[in-house]
């Protein structure tokens, strides 16, 4: 009888160490060690850091909207939250290992591993969602919450071109920064931006930018 009950409980115990260890916080600060550079971040992205950014965003435009850089999905849940539907969002992330937590977190919804300079390129290559007459879909908003600031400055230019390149006219860029001051690494492609606003109770405090053509 003690046997089987302390086989039970070394069930439960291994249960809840993989269960802590799938957790999204776990998931975070696993992929800030291993790969500071592309988390670029000390904590995980605030709901209310999320919410706001998706209040830019249109759901009822016709259109795809891009996550750039979905990490655990505090950014993806706000978006489905403020009403984008599922068929018409797509992440991207880099690590496979957050893109593989994504994929299984929010069914329905594109996760594209890789680099998001390849944006154009997969749009290109029909690898983003098609409207109902087999068309590719314009890109209405692309919400990042990529560490542009982090990321080298070869790389950085790539991506900032492809973003501003497949972003629709008329479209919204939103991108959020730990830096308070200073230009969007986004107008150096050419946007323009429209709106900024900061966010004191994430933290660190953070600064959301709205660009646009």
């Amino acid at each position: 009888m003690h046997r089987a009950a302390r086989a039970n409980m070394a069930r439960i115990w291994r249960a809840a160490r993989h269960a802590v260890a799938q957790s999204p916080q776990s998931l975070f600060w696993r992929e800030l060690a291993a790969n500071p550079g592309q988390v670029g971040a000390i904590c995980a992205s605030s709901p209310r850091l999320a919410a706001r950014m998706a209040a830019w965003v249109d759901p009822s435009a016709p259109g795809l909207v891009v996550e750039l850089g979905g990490g655990t999905g505090v950014i993806t849940a706000a978006l489905l939250a403020r009403g984008v539907p599922r068929e018409r969002l797509v992440v991207v992330e880099c690590s496979p290992v957050l893109a593989a937590h994504l994929a299984r977190r929010f069914p329905g919804v594109q996760v594209l591993e890789g680099d998001a300079a390849h944006l154009g390129q997969w749009r290109r290559d029909g690898r983003l969602p098609r409207d109902a007459s087999g068309q590719p879909q314009a890109i209405r908003a692309i919400v990042s919450g990529l560490p542009l600031l982090s990321i080298p400055h070869p790389a950085r230019a790539r991506i900032v071109q492809a973003g501003a390149a497949a972003l629709a006219e008329g479209g919204r860029l939103i991108q959020f920064t730990y830096t308070l001051r200073g230009r969007s690494p986004w107008q150096a492609a050419g946007l323009t931006l429209r709106h900024s606003e900061r966010v004191l109770a994430n933290l660190p405090p953070a600064r959301i930018d709205m660009l646009s053509h």
